[in-house]
């Protein structure tokens, strides 16, 4: 089994559940997890000097076309829980994988990925290559 390497492209973020967050259940509505996820993504998106304000003014929007969730225990009101993004991809699309856990222990509550595509603005069409701003913004050089 290969182990997987650090990305260089990652953010993480602390937060404290809030009552709002909560079911009738007690537990962390599983629709706020996506929520999450977006916290997450801006820090990380912060962090390459990519944010959804400079992707707008790079001609750019990056809608999320597939997103996949996978609940392991729940988050409950004043639980400290750490949000992990992380770039694993980027030559055609932007793929983020998440990691929710709880601050404390470190258990896993939540896995998540989400899949972004650029669009070019002025026209509206999907890119099937990502545009040479992300990668200018990760540091590397555009594929042959």
């Amino acid at each position: 089994m290969r182990k997987k390497t650090e990305s260089r492209w990652f953010a993480e973020v602390e937060m404290q559940v809030q009552f709002f967050d909560l079911d009738p259940m007690d537990i962390v509505w599983h629709g706020n997890y996506v929520k999450y996820l977006e916290v997450v993504r801006c820090a990380l998106l912060d962090k390459i000097g990519y944010n959804y304000v400079e992707m707008k003014a790079s001609g750019y929007g990056w809608p999320i076309i597939d997103m996949h969730l996978r609940y392991a225990a729940p988050a409950t009101f004043g639980q400290v829980i750490k949000l992990r993004a992380e770039i694993v991809e980027w030559e055609n699309r932007l793929k983020i994988e998440y990691l929710i856990s709880d601050a404390a222990t470190g258990r896993r509550l939540n896995k998540a990925s989400t899949t972004q595509v650029a669009v070019d603005m002025a026209t509206k069409e999907m890119c099937f290559v990502s545009p040479p701003i992300l990668f200018e913004k990760l540091g590397v050089p555009l594929p042959c």
